[in-house]
């Protein structure tokens, strides 16, 4: 009687048995060793490493990008924005940014989420990078809130266009102008303050002044995004050329001939000049303005700082005017 095997085993059978001629050969050398985790697509350290890798080649602050000339120079320069108000009103005022930076493990709240869905409907890379690499970029702002953008240089007016534009905006158009502003946190102050007394814009002069910077942006609070900022070539000819055009020009000075309280003039179309806290308005400025007024302080404050000066000034026309 034959005996029976196990259900399912195999019948040796005697004698030699045929190869495969190699043909198996791959499936038994299996898939090799595993790759490393930075060199997989799908893991998350390799999409960390990528990320940290693109944000090392992104510009410094206040790093020069090489023209197509090989030369550096300021027309050419990428700024990085930093704070959660700043970041997002850049990207509604459809600033043509080139990368978000988020650090990770920080709270998301509504602007963050706003700022990536943003990012994501205009196709703006997205990376996910260390605190500490935030801080590098931001050239150690401690309150960056996680956040800054990459964007382009800021693109300044022309005087005569900003005036055509205030001019269209309303009968009695306020702007300002400074002079010897050298503090990218005043001026960002003052682009703010512009902002929220009803200005239509803001005039440096291209010497001696500073600039609509990353440290601008950020004091601005995102004003810079929606208030025009232009460039004057030369600021003496700009003020005559206001003045020809039916604009008062005053300059604000602490040795002024009226008292800020005193000022009647508010119900023309006005150009505030503010100068430097220390050496004030230049000779030239002050002989071309209409009318030099002053705020009044207390005796034991030498002086206000340009910025809230400024901003004393913007509220007392705007209340006037109310």
């Amino acid at each position: 009687m034959a005996k029976l095997g196990r259900p399912g085993a195999n019948k040796a059978k005697k004698g030699p048995t045929k190869g495969t001629g190699g043909h198996g050969r791959k499936a038994l050398e299996g898939r090799g060793p595993t790759p490393k985790a930075e060199d997989r697509a799908y893991h998350n350290t390799y999409r960390t490493q990528k990320a940290r890798a693109e944000a090392k080649s992104a510009p410094k602050k206040g790093q020069f990008v090489a023209s197509k000339t090989g030369k550096s120079s300021k027309a050419n320069a990428t700024e990085i924005l930093s704070g959660r108000n700043s970041v997002l009103e850049a990207l509604k005022a459809k600033i043509p940014a080139t990368a978000l930076f988020i650090a990770q493990r920080i709270e998301v709240d509504d602007r963050v989420r706003d700022a990536m869905a943003i990012a994501n409907n205009r196709g703006i890379p997205i990376n996910e990078i260390t605190r500490i690499e935030v801080d590098r970029m931001t050239g150690g702002d401690s309150v960056h809130q996680g956040i800054a953008l990459q964007v382009p240089p800021y693109s300044y007016k022309d005087p005569n266009e900003l005036l055509d534009r205030a001019l269209s905006q309303s009968s009695l158009p306020l702007l300002v102008a400074l002079d010897g502003i050298t503090d990218p946190r005043n001026l960002g102050a003052i682009i703010r303050s512009v902002a929220a007394f009803g200005g239509n814009g803001v005039i440096l002069p291209q010497r001696r002044s500073v600039g609509v910077t990353a440290a601008a942006w950020k004091t601005s609070a995102g004003a810079a995004a929606r208030m025009p900022v232009a460039l004057a070539a030369n600021l003496n000819q700009t003020i005559k050329e206001y003045k020809r055009r039916g604009v008062f020009v005053v300059g604000l000075d602490g040795d002024g001939d009226v008292s800020l309280p005193q000022f009647e003039l508010f119900d023309k179309p006005l150009l505030v000049v503010v100068g430097s806290e220390g050496k004030g308005l230049s000779r030239l400025v002050q002989e071309n303005c209409d009318q030099i007024i002053s705020i009044p302080i207390s005796q034991a404050t030498e002086s206000l700082n340009a910025g809230i000066a400024a901003s004393v000034a913007l509220y007392q026309i705007s209340a006037m005017r109310a």
